[in-house]
């Protein structure tokens, strides 16, 4: 697998007022910016194309993302003007032309450590493979799976508590039929009326229902995701405790 598509078109207004005037992709978080440590672990891993959807304050981001350049590495990216009207399903809609052959999704939230997507690779199995990661509780805004072992019955923010065994950490991997599989059902997705606010896991549900999603446990190793202003903090002690 040598391809990423990250999805960062929003402003992320419940990190305001860090995100007054910038994405919050470009936040600082210790000696990168949020998207500088993306780049770095997918690139350690072999990911040689990163395709990165774009909306608010697109040109900060792409100004960034040529300081971030590395030998070999090819950086695109993909502009959505219309993140205010759509959910994020809007943004992988507009990148469908980039699923041709096998690639990963990562919310432009999330960051990890290197050894976290090597582990999520090696286990890649299915056409499609959700990164989990397992805790004592829940709360309303963990995105939540229920498993039957390692196959992904269902996934979602309101499941019933009782039924949850883990949480999606926003890094998602498609593999073989998954790409062909993926890109068809988000068209359909937003061929409906609800598409343009639906989430893009919506229809990873969908593919789970038919049997086609598996999940890659990544318990122990360490990774954040970034929504309000604490977990800015958080992420900064994660990245520092992270050598390359």
């Amino acid at each position: 697998m040598r391809k990423a598509i990250i999805l960062s078109a929003g402003q992320g207004t419940r990190l305001l007022p860090l995100t007054e005037n910038r994405p919050k992709c470009l936040i600082p978080v210790g000696r990168r910016t949020l998207i500088g440590w993306q780049v770095e672990s997918l690139y350690l891993n072999g990911i040689r194309e990163i395709v990165v959807v774009l909306g608010f304050e697109a040109l900060k981001v792409e100004e960034e993302l040529r300081r971030l350049a590395r030998p070999g590495l090819a950086i695109r990216t993909i502009l959505n003007p219309f993140y205010k009207l759509a959910d994020n399903l809007g943004s992988v809609f507009l990148a469908r032309h980039e699923m041709t052959e096998d690639f990963l999704i990562l919310n432009g939230d999330t960051i990890f450590e290197p050894a976290l997507l090597a582990r999520a690779m090696q286990q890649a199995s299915a056409p499609v493979t959700v990164t989990i990661d397992r805790k004592d509780r829940y709360d309303e805004d963990d995105m939540k799976v229920q498993l039957d072992g390692l196959r992904l019955l269902d996934i979602g923010k309101t499941l019933p508590l009782d039924i949850v065994t883990g949480e999606a950490i926003g890094l998602h991997l498609f593999k073989g039929k998954g790409p062909a599989l993926f890109s068809e059902a988000v068209l359909e997705a937003m061929r409906a009326p609800e598409g343009l606010k639906a989430f893009y896991l919506s229809v990873v549900a969908r593919l789970a229902r038919q049997g086609h999603v598996a999940v890659a446990p990544i318990v122990g190793l360490k990774w954040g995701e970034v929504d309000f202003p604490p977990d800015v903090e958080r992420a900064e002690v994660l990245a520092g405790s992270w050598t390359h």
